[in-house]
């Protein structure tokens, strides 16, 4: 498995090296690996791009000092931070048709795998009205923790999940202008964190976690992003 570690220079640049990962696998069959901490920045999807809202969300983004990006999977507004985590799993599929629900459950699995050695008891599910809303995420105290999300091409495909590492008020405090101005119902309450429940609040220390548990068995060659 390849493994990329660290984040290029501006979020564009680092959506370009996750699209390089994607593309890489599409052509080797090689599953690419990432799990990292982007840039603070709010994430839009395309759902959020189409609203009536979206330009006094990216204003209300923007005006607390989190850069406004569109994102090519997943629903709808996530913000980071900077303790934030992204993870990228590009795996090789030979039907586009298949393996969808399993590849989620294997990611929701993993994660709550890597948290749970982390002193975390999450489980699946997601309190109602939790940013970027979702069937597949992970919440621990009544608190939503991480999402999942999907994007498939016809020779890969792209597992993507957002953790909570720390944080949670900022996370709690930029979103609730920014789901207000799109109209989507958001409960800041819902806003967890790995460290409110219980774990660790460094980064690296929960990033490393979810890499054992996506690797596994196999052998793993790790690059930087330079």
């Amino acid at each position: 498995m390849r493994v990329l570690r660290g984040r290029a220079a501006t979020p564009e640049a680092d959506a370009e090296a996750t699209a390089e990962l994607l593309a890489r696998t599409g052509e080797t069959g090689e599953p690419g690996l990432r799990v990292w901490r982007p840039h603070r920045q709010v994430a839009f999807g395309r759902r959020d791009a189409n609203a009536e809202g979206y330009e006094g969300a990216r204003r209300a983004a923007g005006e607390r000092g989190f850069e406004p990006v569109e994102r090519s999977v997943g629903g709808r507004a996530v913000a980071y931070t900077g303790t934030t985590l992204a993870v990228a799993h590009a795996r090789p599929i030979d039907d586009i048709r298949q393996g969808l629900d399993e590849r989620y459950d294997e990611a929701v699995d993993q994660l709550r795998a890597a948290l749970g050695r982390l002193g975390v008891d999450a489980e699946p599910g997601e309190p109602p009205n939790s940013f970027c809303p979702g069937t597949h995420s992970l919440q621990a105290e009544d608190r939503k923790i991480a999402g999942v999300a999907q994007r498939v091409k016809q020779e890969a495909a792209l597992v993507a999940s957002v953790v909570m590492v720390d944080e949670r008020s900022e996370i709690a405090d930029v979103l609730a202008p920014v789901y207000g101005a799109l109209g989507v119902p958001f409960d800041p309450e819902t806003v967890g964190s790995v460290a409110d429940a219980g774990g660790p609040d460094d980064p690296e220390t929960v990033a490393r976690a979810i890499e054992d548990a996506v690797i596994g068995s196999r052998e793993a060659t790790i690059e930087r992003i330079s």
